[in-house]
């Protein structure tokens, strides 16, 4: 689904981010604003159901006609697919109909002759039953005709659509489909009111020409725009494609590159192998895979768009309606970890994710109307003992309880780190505990008190940053204003990378991240020593770098030598970017 124009296009823009003066690159404008009400809904989700069905799905249909005759007389219902995405909590419904790789068929009548049109109004009823229980549909948009006879048979009509028009199109060149498909845009937001969104695969030259996404907003400003692999500031959400190859597998956050506000998705395919779409074959499901993928994606406040391959009847094979039963009982226990919080140990707060004791990892997500509660998702145990241990991030802890069974467990806090103790019973997928905090967080200087070389690095916002420009070796100062005690630093860097090398579409990507650094100190700001020196781990979320408890300084000084990307990944290669960097002068205290 992708070209090289896009890997073109990437590049170039990172090269231009990536080559700004600091002080430029430091602001995101549009991050700051406020989210419009369109995203509310995207916002509020921690799922969507996503449906690559048409034309062609197994057993396939050459003419139109007989594919909806099919659909029908197997049953098709909207009802099937609303109540199977309710099962999974999703809020959202993207149909993928109109896919260069399925017909580009258009389950609802249409008045624009081109490709396949069914009589039935199917997207209709979909949007009828989904609206009746209070979920969205989102319809997909493909830009590229290049499929257009991949299964012998012409699937695009340029002479009706020629002969409608009043001038010759060639439907199979980007420029005619993009007329095409620019006219059923129009028409869709005509006569379905009711319609969510448009999910993107690209953009297509002629639309962008023609202002269509500019139009939308203008026409039909309740509508969301996703784009899939691209980031498009016009857009209101990014999605991400199938990303596999990281530790652990389920860890898809690990290679998203979307910083924290932008709304963010990361579609992937349910069954273990196959097609998007149902190629006639029965697939299996890893349910341990699928679980924790969808715990990791909601532990950084990504959403998860889950594939499943409905047959020409509408319904999921036989082992896809199990893990979907499975989801259905087994999230409402957990669900309030998982819906309605952010992710934690980033912008939002909260304590450390990633890699604990033990070979333990999980994830931290943090309550939107409480935010002194937390919840710790342990998605891999620990190898040995009975206890994991959590680097705290400054937050005092008062209760923890298994929120399953809603028993008080033992807990042990010191030096920065947090151990949950006496847990018997482990959860083959997501081991969840609530955690309830004090009002406040302990033992960190308040960034209004301590001032950055670069002021974006200790401004408490998020929303901007400060960039190396791809200078290395790059130093930062801090300024605590006088002597005061100084333990450690607590460090944000942007999540604009992933954190692995690897290529995905023939796109190079690797972790822009701090790896080898040095922690100097001074009192006078002349007169320097070194008191640390090491390799940061290349992970998401807050990092710690510990400095010593006796330590008493004004200025600290962070030189960072290398950055993890290597130099055969030129867009992420010796860029560095960080959000916030916090100073740390000591740890809360406690048991229970």
């Amino acid at each position: 689904m992708r070209r090289r124009k896009l890997l073109v296009l990437w590049i170039a823009l990172l090269a231009l981010l990536c080559t700004a003066p600091a002080a430029n690159a430091g602001a995101n404008a549009e991050a700051a604003e406020p989210s419009p009400p369109r995203q509310t809904v995207l916002r509020n989700a921690t799922a969507g159901l996503f449906l690559h069905w048409g034309m062609f799905t197994a057993p396939k249909h050459y003419d139109c006609a007989s594919w909806e005759q099919a659909v029908t007389d197997g049953g098709w219902s909207p009802e099937y697919w609303v109540d199977e995405a309710r099962k999974i909590r999703a809020s959202y419904i993207v149909l993928a109909t109109f896919h260069s790789r399925l017909g580009y068929a258009r389950p609802w009548p249409s008045q624009i002759p081109g490709s396949c049109s069914t009589k039935r109004d199917i997207l209709g009823e979909l949007i009828k039953a989904a609206s009746a229980k209070g979920l969205k549909v989102i319809l997909y948009m493909t830009d590229d005709p290049k499929w257009h006879d991949e299964q012998g048979i012409e699937t695009l009509d340029s002479a009706a659509y020629s002969a409608h028009k009043g001038h010759d199109v060639d439907l199979t060149t980007r420029e005619g489909f993009g007329e095409f498909s620019y006219d059923n845009f129009f028409e869709v937001m005509r006569n379905y009111p009711k319609l969510s969104g448009f999910w993107i695969d690209n953009d297509n030259e002629y639309w962008e020409q023609h202002q269509l996404y500019e139009q939308i907003r203008q026409l039909r400003p309740d509508m969301t725009l996703s784009n899939n692999n691209e980031d498009t500031p016009i857009m209101d959400m990014v999605s991400h494609e199938q990303k596999t190859g990281m530790t652990p597998p389920y860890d898809q956050p690990s290679a998203i590159w979307t910083p924290m506000p932008r709304l963010t998705e990361s579609c992937y395919k349910v069954p273990d192998t196959g097609s998007w779409w149902y190629d006639g074959q029965d697939r299996p499901v890893s349910t341990l895979l699928n679980v924790d993928r969808y715990i990791a994606n909601a532990g950084n406040s990504i959403r998860s768009l889950m594939d499943f391959t409905a047959m020409v009847n509408g319904r999921f094979p036989s082992q896809q309606e199990q893990f979907i039963d499975l989801m259905k009982d087994y999230l409402p226990p957990i669900w309030e970890s998982l819906h309605g919080v952010d992710g934690g140990g980033f912008m939002y707060g909260g304590m450390q994710p990633g890699r604990w004791n033990d070979g333990s990892y999980g994830y931290v997500t943090v309550s939107r109307a409480d935010r002194r509660t937390q919840y710790v998702h342990v998605t891999t145990g620990p190898t040995t003992g009975d206890q994991v241990r959590i680097r705290d991030n400054g937050y005092r802890i008062e209760r923890i309880t298994d929120l399953r069974t809603g028993k008080r467990l033992h807990f042990d806090q010191r030096d920065g780190t947090l151990a949950i103790k006496g847990i018997a019973d482990w959860d083959p997928y997501d081991t969840v505990f609530k955690v309830r905090t004090a009002a406040h967080r302990e033992g960190v200087h308040p960034t209004r008190t301590v001032r950055a070389s670069e002021p974006a690095l200790a401004d408490g916002d998020f929303t901007t940053y400060t960039d190396n420009a791809g200078v290395l070796p790059v130093s930062y100062t801090l300024d605590l204003g006088h002597v005061r005690k100084a333990d450690f630093l607590g460090i944000n860097q942007r999540e604009w990378s992933p954190t692995y090398n690897r290529e995905t579409f023939g796109r190079k990507e690797d972790s822009a991240r701090i790896k080898d650094y040095t922690v100097s100190v001074s009192d006078d700001g002349s007169t320097w020593r070194d008191i640390r020196a090491g390799v940061l781990e290349s992970a998401r979320g807050v990092r710690f770098v510990d400095l010593g408890e006796s330590l008493r300084t004004r200025y600290i000084r962070l030189d960072v030598q290398t950055t993890w990307a290597a130099a055969t990944v030129p867009a992420f290669h010796r860029q560095l970017r960080i959000d916030e960097v916090e100073v740390g002068h000591g740890h809360p205290v406690g048991h229970g």
